[in-house]
């Protein structure tokens, strides 16, 4: 029995009925052998962590677009503060940790520069439309490797696909990444925006901290603690309806000042135009792309949905260059 087949014995002796177990999991769209040490989602986490769509995000906004300092959250730093809340969860439930985390961490790949602001931006000029999670999935799939994808497992696609409010994951691991990520940003957008300036502790909802906490540390612990009392033994994951409805309450209240902010959110608009002239651009010159790209509109595939590709998968100060050198006129050399 080699280390991946006891760790798999090893799932069915401790984890809980409701776990997805590794070797219970339905697969890979290409069958390939498995490795003799890591379980299926071992190896789906490291693929994410080794993918260049997941190095890049150290450089995309979370909720702040360049801010002065290097103490404020990244997409990266939200994407482990998401996996980290998980795999407290699913370990404390007794669910399968590595499948958890391979979702956390894949959940965000997909996303555009400069946040939900990129996010609306191409939203709104590709006739296609355009969502994170499934850019995210299109990455996985299609755009990592050089078209080749990741070829990760049902599961965590399903989860990485789901793990948005009104998604509908299939796998309880699934369902913790997805209030993970609430979880996540709810408490950590309120920390930036202290740090900023926007915000002060006695500015939160009374009613809110009142239940939760009056400090990131103190709603962290509130929280996680209530949805394990509230999950264990059952094949759902759930939190109480008084810590629900605060937690609701809590992300409207960022929604109304931090979200909206003309302080924090005032480069949004310059940033969101940027990236629709950059779609218009490539739209009429496809030829100044990199050359993967060139290749797939010369292969067929939809010109709005390749430019969305190499739009979504730049980094803030990537696409900020590649308006410059677009127009932004240059000196003349003989």
């Amino acid at each position: 029995m080699n280390v991946r087949e006891k760790l798999e014995t090893w799932e069915h002796e401790y984890l809980c009925e409701y776990a997805a177990f590794s070797d219970k999991s339905k697969g890979r769209d290409i069958d390939e052998p498995m490795c003799d040490v890591r379980t299926i989602y071992q190896r789906d986490r490291d693929r994410i962590i080794h993918c260049k769509s997941f190095r890049r995000l150290k450089e995309k906004t979370q909720v702040f677009l360049s801010p002065e300092g290097d103490h404020y959250r990244t997409r990266m730093t939200h994407t482990l503060e998401v996996s980290q809340t998980a795999r407290t969860i699913a370990r404390a439930l007794r669910l399968n940790e590595e499948l958890t985390e391979a979702i956390a961490l894949g959940h965000d790949l997909g996303h555009t520069p400069f946040g939900h602001a990129g996010e609306r931006a191409l939203n709104e000029v590709c006739s296609k439309g355009f969502k994170h999670n499934e850019q995210s999935i299109r990455v996985v799939e299609h755009l990592e490797k050089r078209g080749r994808g990741l070829n990760l497992t049902v599961e965590v696609r399903d989860g990485i696909l789901n793990h948005k409010t009104t998604g509908s994951p299939s796998t309880l691991e699934g369902k913790i990444v997805q209030l993970s990520d609430k979880i996540a940003y709810i408490n950590h957008d309120i920390d930036d925006a202290i740090r900023g300036g926007i915000l002060k502790e006695e500015d939160l909802p009374g009613n809110c901290t009142d239940i939760l906490g009056g400090r990131t540390r103190d709603r962290l612990n509130t929280i996680i603690h209530d949805v394990i009392m509230n999950s264990e033994g059952k094949g759902d994951i759930i939190c109480s309806p008084e810590i629900r409805q605060a937690m609701t309450e809590l992300r409207s209240f960022l929604f109304d000042t931090v979200y909206t902010n003309p302080v924090a959110k005032g480069e949004e608009g310059k940033a969101k135009r940027m990236l629709q002239e950059l779609f218009n651009y490539y739209m009429s010159r496809p030829e100044v792309m990199t050359e993967e790209f060139v290749q797939m509109i010369d292969e067929g595939e939809n010109r709005e949905i390749v430019v969305c590709d190499y739009i979504a998968g730049m980094t803030d100060n990537y696409a900020v260059l590649k308006f410059q050198e677009a127009f932004e006129p240059t000196g003349w050399k003989w």
